[in-house]
């Protein structure tokens, strides 16, 4: 893997000599813990970043839940968000005069972004990532209308067969949702 050294020195740069940047496409600027994008691989460039999931996944509306991928290092770790307008569909019934996210949404969310960061890894170019198992899901708060769910995914294992990691979903830095996933890895 090569790794370019940061033009605007030290301070925009990972331990790593990963590139560091600033997007203007997030929603929350500062003070944000999602406001960098990490770049770590030949794959990926920085003008590359941020990238639209549409661009990576076979997922589709309705059933695509992830805006933008923020940052990336494939087959490791990916960060990105979800913007919810309460035009979705599930908010009209889960629940009438409250809506709120479904929690499974929120995990399914996060396996979304992780299959990114699989599929942007050379190694499983043409495959798909396919949900094996989830353990340890905690929801913590509500999550409404109007709000933006900022996700990380990290892989603690990742082979030729399949993984796992771990996902946490934030809103305004407050945990809403933290799972350990297991997936598997087929031919697509």
């Amino acid at each position: 893997m090569r790794r370019s050294r940061c033009p605007n020195g030290p301070s925009n740069r990972s331990n790593t000599g990963a590139w560091i940047y600033r997007p203007a496409s997030h929603p929350v600027q500062s003070g944000c813990p999602f406001g960098s994008l990490l770049i770590a691989s030949a794959l990926v460039s920085r003008e590359e970043l941020p990238i639209r999931p549409e661009e990576i996944l076979p997922h589709r509306p309705p059933f695509l839940f992830l805006d933008e991928v923020s940052a990336l290092d494939p087959g490791r770790f990916a960060r990105g968000f979800w913007r919810l307008t309460g035009d979705e569909p599930f908010f009209s019934g889960h629940f009438p005069g409250r809506p709120t996210l479904p929690g499974v949404l929120m995990v399914e969310s996060l396996a979304q972004l992780g299959a990114v960061a699989v599929l942007t890894d050379d190694r499983f170019s043409g495959r798909l990532p396919l949900f094996g198992g989830i353990d340890s899901a905690r929801f913590r708060r509500q999550v409404v209308p109007g709000e933006t769910l900022d996700l990380e995914v990290e892989f603690s294992r990742l082979s030729a067969r399949g993984g796992t990691g771990r996902g946490s979903a934030t809103v305004g830095g407050k945990v809403a949702c933290q799972a350990e996933m297991f997936f598997v890895i087929v031919d697509g």
